[in-house]
């Protein structure tokens, strides 16, 4: 686990960024707000986790937060007691699986995210990501016998859902779901329902990768948000800009990746090929009303490249993408060019 800590700590040295407009020398605001957030940090789904609320007096609702992720958490991660999509794929190819409303319902999302990408994300993608296990101790380059043998799982389409049963069923021997694309998502959009809940109007949710910027800060601004630098462990950025009520979902290639014989394979795998996705994206940023379409559409984005990916953005209504290139060119949808600045001269804005 040493290569997923290290990531996520510089995460976390990077995204904490994030809440720097809402710190330091700032007035108290009449709203109810606060400089000082009450601040809960904890080690998740292989990740960083920091939720900073900055309402006054509402420090409890970080316990019903943290309840809410740790549960989810525990059913959707692999290979954890209690986990549901590990019970789904243990019966691959037996039985269907009744599971709780909110597995289905991601399932099914998921589902749709997978269709919408014509199979280049594809949650069956299990077999695969296990094969390289990027990230942990036994991760490997496997042979091509290896991943030609898994591929033939992988189809997204054969997932069998029972919408009264609420059940999910794996028609295959050796299928697996692997819902790692789209959890934290999912996870961040339901703990804003529970910040919603409970009255809270100003905060910062960091699931490693996944910020989401609730209300404003406490001198009554948007949130100053900084776009990582993909290149860089030391928490550069590459620019920002501000945003209220907004996810950002950033992923790169330098996030997590296995080196052979001087060849980096990241963690992006393409469904079709069993290899690393190869193209010019070193670092994608989907900024979205909710953080389940930024993870649900980042991986498709990615994939697609610059001039494809800046079209399917421009296509969907009420997102945003910044791409960084691997030779250091920024490209913007429309509606950042008047929001984003570049802060960072070893890159340069290309459109």
């Amino acid at each position: 686990m040493k290569k997923l800590k290290k990531a996520a700590i510089l995460l976390l040295s990077l995204l904490l960024l994030v809440g720097l407009v809402g710190c330091g020398k700032q007035k108290e605001s009449d709203a109810g707000t606060t400089s000082n957030p009450y601040k809960r940090t904890e080690f998740l789904m292989g990740t960083v986790v920091t939720i900073k609320i900055y309402d006054k007096d509402k420090e409890a609702v970080l316990d019903q937060v943290f309840d809410r992720i740790e549960l989810l958490a525990s059913q959707i991660t692999v290979n954890e007691e209690g986990s549901i999509v590990d019970e789904i794929n243990r019966n691959a190819g037996l039985n269907p699986v009744e599971v709780p409303g909110d597995i289905y319902r991601l399932v099914k999302a998921g589902k749709e995210y997978s269709k919408y990408s014509g199979g280049d994300f594809d949650i069956t993608i299990g077999p695969l990501t296990d094969l390289w296990h990027i990230g942990f101790p036994d991760e490997k380059k496997p042979a091509p016998s290896e991943i030609d043998a898994v591929l033939p799982l992988i189809n997204y389409e054969k997932i069998e859902l029972n919408e009264e049963k609420q059940s999910v069923y794996l028609p295959e021997d050796g299928m697996m779901l692997d819902l790692g694309g789209i959890a934290k998502g999912f996870i961040t959009d339901e703990v804003i329902k529970v910040l919603n809940d409970k009255g809270i109007k100003s905060a910062i949710v960091d699931l490693g990768g996944n910020i989401y910027v609730k209300g404003k800060n406490a001198s009554g601004k948007a949130w100053e948000v900084g776009v990582q630098d993909p290149f860089s462990d030391r928490g550069e950025m590459v620019g920002k800009m501000e945003e209220t009520n907004k996810s950002i979902v950033t992923s790169g290639i330098y996030e997590r990746y296995l080196e052979v014989d001087g060849v980096k394979y990241h963690h992006i795998l393409s469904p079709k090929t069993g290899y690393s996705v190869n193209n010019d994206v070193a670092g994608i940023t989907i900024i979205s009303d909710k953080s389940f379409d930024g993870d649900g559409y980042s991986t498709t984005i990615f994939i697609k490249g610059v001039e494809e990916g800046l079209k399917a953005v421009e296509a969907m209504d009420g997102m945003e993408a910044i791409f960084v290139t691997k030779d250091k060119k920024v490209y913007l949808t429309s509606g950042l060019k008047d929001k984003f600045t570049l802060t960072n001269d070893k890159f340069e804005l290309a459109n």
